[in-house]
């Protein structure tokens, strides 16, 4: 398989399986409910207006501005794959750029789509293509359900700031978006001599 196809593949994968999840829990979960599959992982559906790890800014003017630099963010990551493949550089490296851009793209269509497809999801079931729906283009939500709590407890007294307070490990819920720029990243990283093959050199220089 060709370097473009092997792109082109995980990217439509990739994309299809994060909107396909996403669109499931929207459509099955009420805001806030949680499925226990164990205890150390749960469905828990929440929905954020910003960042990764639920952070905000600036409104709703920082909630367009973050989906303009987002969508701006998409056609570098391109230019970035496009050129990687005229390199013919290792597959993994590949797969690992297709992941971070399917991951940006998956929540740009919650950012941008979401709040003109569905309606609410506060005490009850969203409804797909709504009558009604909760928001405006450029304005949606992005959905969120994958909870890690790996241990839940009491903190000693000893540790500064924070000792004898409740602390969950790892407390943050994401999506599958957000878990291939993870992915994606975490392979650059393996990868990075393939990656970043000039900037070795320059290092050595």
């Amino acid at each position: 398989m060709s370097k473009k196809k092997l792109a082109i593949l995980t990217i439509c994968i990739a994309i299809i399986l994060d909107q396909v999840i996403k669109i499931y829990v929207k459509t099955h979960f009420v805001l806030g409910e949680e499925f226990v599959v164990f205890e150390w992982f749960r469905i828990h559906f929440t929905e954020n207006n910003g960042m990764a790890m639920g952070f905000e800014f600036g409104g709703k003017a920082g909630k367009l501005f973050l989906t303009l630099f987002r969508i701006v963010a998409v056609g570098a990551i391109i230019y970035w794959l496009a050129g990687t493949i005229k390199r013919k550089v290792h597959n993994a490296v590949v797969i690992a750029i297709s992941l971070i851009f399917s991951g940006a793209v998956g929540n740009i269509i919650d950012s941008v789509f979401y709040g003109i497809i569905f309606d609410d999801s506060n005490h009850k079931v969203a409804t797909l293509f709504a009558d009604k729906p909760y928001g405006e283009l450029f304005y949606g939500k992005v959905v969120d359900m994958f909870y890690f709590p790996l241990w839940q407890g009491v903190l000693p007294d000893w540790i500064p700031f924070v000792g004898g307070e409740f602390f969950t490990f790892f407390q943050y819920i994401f999506n599958p978006a957000d878990a291939f720029i993870s992915i994606g990243v975490a392979l650059l990283f393996f990868f990075s001599k393939q990656a970043f093959p000039k900037e070795e050199k320059q290092l050595k220089a």
